[in-house]
């Protein structure tokens, strides 16, 4: 399996809290709907906590500042992705799911990419 994780972070004109409330109750639920027309076997999100600790363990390294939450997207296999990725029915999808995240995420300073896991 590969996954997809996408690093969001929010629009400036929104807070976190909003983020994340229409992250989970809008967006989430409208790819679920569809996830099984995009080929998807699992997603999840991972909210940001507002924490002291956050800032504590970034500063300490040098960090850029946190994302306010990660998504992750599982695929069979990158095979699976591209052939779905090239039928209308997720190149509509996909195109929607993309104009929705405009309602709360910041593309410029977010993140998207393709990874492997390896579990030790």
């Amino acid at each position: 399996m590969i996954k997809l994780v996408m690093c969001l972070t929010r629009r400036a004109d929104i807070t976190r809290e909003q983020f994340q409330d229409y992250w989970l109750n809008k967006h989430g639920p409208f790819f679920q709907k569809n996830a099984a027309a995009m080929r998807s076997k699992k997603y999840v999100q991972s909210h940001t906590l507002d924490t002291p600790l956050n800032d504590g363990m970034r500063t300490s390294r040098g960090m850029m500042p946190e994302y306010d939450g990660v998504a992750e997207v599982w695929f069979e296999s990158e095979d699976d992705l591209m052939a779905a990725m090239s039928s209308p029915e997720f190149q509509e999808l996909g195109a929607a799911l993309l104009e929705d995240e405009g309602n709360f995420v910041d593309h410029a300073r977010s993140s998207a990419f393709l990874v492997r896991e390896i579990e030790l």
